[in-house]
């Protein structure tokens, strides 16, 4: 099983964590940064000092996300490169419209707005009124929308393919956290693991009675009237800010008629 990163106390502790998470070799990574084999032994060895320019260089290749990056530099010795802003910060101000315009176009169907564990920052009127029947306990900031789906208390009940969602939430889950070291990730999966599932949800299917869909798609009961929805996620495409580059936008489509027909009746509230 992977687990979070330690936390090596040097530069080229840190790089060979990473390189190894990555399961790159170090002929492959020194090929990717342009760097010779021999200079990033030395680098991973502490027999050299990386410049703050090979630090960002072997940093692409590693596909750091733009937090990681600013370790990798604080651990070198030197500063960040990439801000880090509240969303409220008047430098994203633009970003912040851009994300209200996508939601707010993207309704009757519903739209939100999540951070890197998934915590709610944004969602349209029509996503604010699918998560309005859940217990307000839930809905205390900072909301997790993943804890909501699968909580008891949350959407799971009101979920008809639950036991089809639940792998692929749990699946997904669990590769964003084997790529960070945060390990917040992992303790969330877990959490969300040990939630009871709703009576009856959890059938077993046997190999081959069914063929597997192209897509998950969510069917979830509404005062409205069943949905199928099908989901896909929108980021940034080139963030220098490390809350930008941790912001998704999780849109939801009607996969069929009937759905797009109750979203609708739904955006209109009750």
């Amino acid at each position: 099983m992977t687990t979070s990163l330690p936390a090596p106390s040097s530069f080229g502790g840190l790089l060979r964590a990473w390189r190894t998470r990555r399961r790159l070799s170090q002929e492959h990574l020194a090929a990717e940064a342009l760097v010779s084999t021999r200079h990033l032994s030395y680098l991973e060895t502490s027999k050299a000092a990386p410049s703050r320019e090979m630090v960002l260089r072997l940093s692409k290749p590693l596909g750091l996300p733009l937090r990681e990056r600013n370790q990798l530099l604080l651990a070198a010795g030197f500063a960040p490169h990439y801000a880090q802003r509240p969303l409220d910060d008047p430098a994203l101000r633009a970003a912040r419209e851009a994300i209200d315009t996508v939601l707010s176009g993207h309704d009757p169907n519903p739209a939100l707005a999540v951070d890197r564990l998934w915590n709610l920052h944004a969602a349209n009127p029509t996503a604010q009124r699918l998560m309005a029947s859940v217990h307000a306990e839930l809905l205390s900031a900072p909301v997790n929308v993943l804890r909501l789906s699968l909580h008891p208390l949350g959407l799971a009940p009101r979920i008809e393919n639950y036991s089809e969602w639940r792998a692929h939430l749990l699946a997904r889950l669990r590769r964003e956290a084997d790529l960070s070291p945060d390990g917040a990730l992992h303790d969330l999966h877990r959490e969300l693991v040990a939630f009871p599932a709703p009576p009856g949800s959890l059938r077993h299917v046997p190999d081959g009675a069914e063929r597997p869909p192209i897509v998950i798609p969510l069917r979830l009961h509404t005062p409205a009237g069943g949905l199928n929805l099908l989901s896909t996620t929108t980021v940034f495409g080139t963030p220098l800010d490390v809350t930008l580059s941790e912001l998704a936008i999780e849109s939801f489509f009607p996969a069929d008629r009937a759905t797009a027909e109750r979203l609708r009746v739904l955006s209109h509230g009750p």
